[in-house]
């Protein structure tokens, strides 16, 4: 690569962040420095819900250690990410690309695991076997959970486990991993392109991005020629075999899982697929299976505006003094925040930051995108939010551009060889496995109006929403012979479904709805906002998902769990914080970056 083409690689990579950095994920770190002393740390986790972000780092340890893992047809574990208070093992298990051929050179795909490994052996009486997590997505990477939660998650569910994540086929450090752009500067010039937009103030959006959609459909089709066509078996189909295929090779017969988002329809369609492999299988945050295989991604909001609400009423409750966007009443605060959108639009706020050397400005796209990621995990972010908009409401962005700034600094635009960053998560698997899984969609203008149309009539959170879908309108119509329902089966252990009462894009309906194709499932209600049971602080839930995993037993059904505390804690609340399991679990909830798009 020439050095002009690294110039013009720096260049798009830097355009990209400055103008399209709150697509990405917020993680703990830049929200906490909105309101926490310079310097205090926090665990780093994947970067971006949406994947929009031209380059992701890559450290040199991450290389070193999936180089070093050889693939196998048996799971061969290998101690990997040794550090302290670390003990972790890796592994790459050999499957057949297509599961209706044989496993041979010509049709296989490697997946990369990691495990946090139980305190005992696997020959030890008190060893239970090895759970499977999913983090969702899809392609979300379990690598990436466990390098972040492993430990924490060990501690829920207990030493007797193991605690497994693997990156699904298609996703990181699988292999053949989706990947679109010949190259790290085709990507980022392409995704230079994507911004934030509103469709209720830009004409042409939904055409825009019907056009792009047809690009990446063609591309999409010049990578399955020439990649000997692999993307027709990225889908959760074979996925679910996957899983089976892993838990085989663990010398047990049944699957132990906890799959949360996009991995409660993984652990919905094995337990459809094989209802008599189920040892315990958790659904966290469950989305319509359904809904997601007809490719319509149109009840996901039900509860969004619900879980906006937890924020003016917590808002409201935790006071003046502990909520700086405070007013009178929640309806206020709501008001007050409708104002503060209606200034953005008319009048964005411009940003120039003399310590990043890092101009540009904040409008309404930019602030509705991050509002509705703070949705996702209320008690890490909501009070950072509320100073973040009153600071807004005053003129000043440079909370709200903090975020950028942290962003900025976790890219690497250094463009070199693809070797280079053979293991970086990559926004491509998206697309890559849903548009599969689902069923063709019209990739008319008409069609794609009217489904934002339907999904404004259900939620003020439509312009947010509406993009996902429309990234199948023009994806290859490979053969539809993987499993897509039903969803339903007499499983040799009942499933435990949970909901949280106002989760922003998996509502508690889906999970009531899901559980009663799998008769003796138990759903467990958690009365908080926030995506998925890890997002709000409960021993209730613990306790109960504890011991579905140790005992096997289920909650009395009708169960409602409450949490400890409300997302923007009041004084009263602040005096428990010592409380040593509110911290462990607050740090769980923080660091565990569940992806967009579920």
């Amino acid at each position: 690569m020439g050095l002009g083409r690294h110039a013009l690689c720096l260049f798009v990579c830097t355009l990209f962040v400055l103008y399209s950095g709150l697509y990405a994920i917020l993680p703990k770190s830049n929200w906490e420095a909105l309101s926490m002393p310079q310097g205090v740390g926090s665990p780093g986790g994947e970067d971006e819900r949406n994947g929009r972000g031209a380059c992701r780092s890559t450290t040199s340890s991450e290389e070193g250690v999936w180089t070093e893992i050889r693939a196998s047809e048996d799971l061969v574990w290998t101690d990997c990410y040794q550090g302290k208070d670390k003990r972790m093992q890796c592994a790459r298990l050999l499957v057949p690309l297509n599961y209706s051929a044989p496993l041979s050179d010509s049709n296989q795909a490697s997946i990369a695991l990691l495990r946090v490994p139980s305190a005992y052996s696997s020959s030890h009486p008190s060893y239970l076997g090895p759970i499977l997590f999913n983090p969702g997505g899809p392609g979300g990477s379990g690598v990436d959970l466990i390098l972040s939660v492993g430990d924490l998650l060990h501690q829920i569910v207990g030493k007797e486990f193991d605690v497994v994540g693997f990156d699904p086929r298609g996703v990181a450090r699988s292999l053949p991993r989706v990947d679109l752009f010949r190259d790290r500067v085709e990507r980022a010039m392409w995704e230079a392109g994507e911004g934030i937009v509103d469709p209720e103030r830009e004409r042409g959006v939904f055409g825009r991005k019907l056009a792009r959609a047809g690009v990446i459909g063609r591309l999409a089709e010049r990578v399955e020629r020439s990649g000997g066509g692999y993307l027709r078996s990225i889908q959760t189909d074979h996925t679910a075999r996957d899983m089976l295929r892993i838990t085989e090779k663990q010398g047990r017969d049944k699957l132990l899982y906890w799959g949360f988002s996009y991995g409660t329809i993984l652990g919905a369609t094995f337990a459809a697929m094989f209802p008599d492999k189920v040892g315990r299988l958790v659904i966290d945050g469950v989305a319509d299976s359904e809904n997601y295989f007809a490719t319509l991604w149109s009840n996901n909001l039900i509860d969004t505006d619900k879980t906006m609400q937890w924020f003016f009423d917590s808002c409201y409750e935790a006071g003046p003094s502990n909520c700086p966007f405070y007013a009178s009443s929640p309806e206020a605060i709501s008001q007050r925040l409708t104002k503060l959108y209606d200034t953005l639009k008319m009048q964005p706020i411009p940003v120039v930051d003399p310590l990043s050397s890092s101009t540009g400005m904040v409008d309404y796209p930019f602030l509705r995108t991050a509002i509705f990621t703070v949705l996702y995990k209320p008690y890490a972010f909501f009070p950072a939010l509320a100073k973040a908009l009153a600071d807004l409401e005053g003129g000043n962005a440079s909370s709200i551009w903090s975020v950028m700034n942290s962003a900025q600094r976790r890219f690497r635009c250094s463009c070199g060889d693809d070797e280079e960053h053979a293991f970086e998560s990559i926004s491509d698997a998206t697309p890559g496995i849903m548009c599969t899984d689902g069923k063709p969609i019209s990739g008319t203008l008409e069609d794609t109006e009217a489904h934002y149309r339907e999904m404004k009539n259900m939620s003020g959170w439509a312009d947010v929403w509406a993009n996902i879908r429309v990234m199948c309108s023009s994806w290859p119509d490979f053969p539809r012979t993987h499993f897509q329902g039903p969803f339903e089966g007499n499983t040799s252990h009942p499933l435990l479904v949970i909901g949280n009462t106002a989760d922003p894009v998996t509502p508690l309906w889906a999970a009531k709805k899901m559980s009663k194709g799998y008769p003796g499932s138990v759903v467990l209600t958690q009365d908080s906002p926030g995506h998925c049971s890890i997002a709000g602080p409960s021993v209730c839930t613990i306790n109960y998902v504890r011991d579905y995993f140790q005992k096997g037993t289920l909650p009395p059904e009708g169960t409602v769990c409450p949490v400890l505390s409300p997302p923007i804690p009041t004084s009263q609340t602040r005096l428990g914080d010592e409380n040593q399991f509110y911290t462990s679990f607050g740090s769980l909830s923080e660091s565990s970056n569940l992806p967009l798009c579920l």
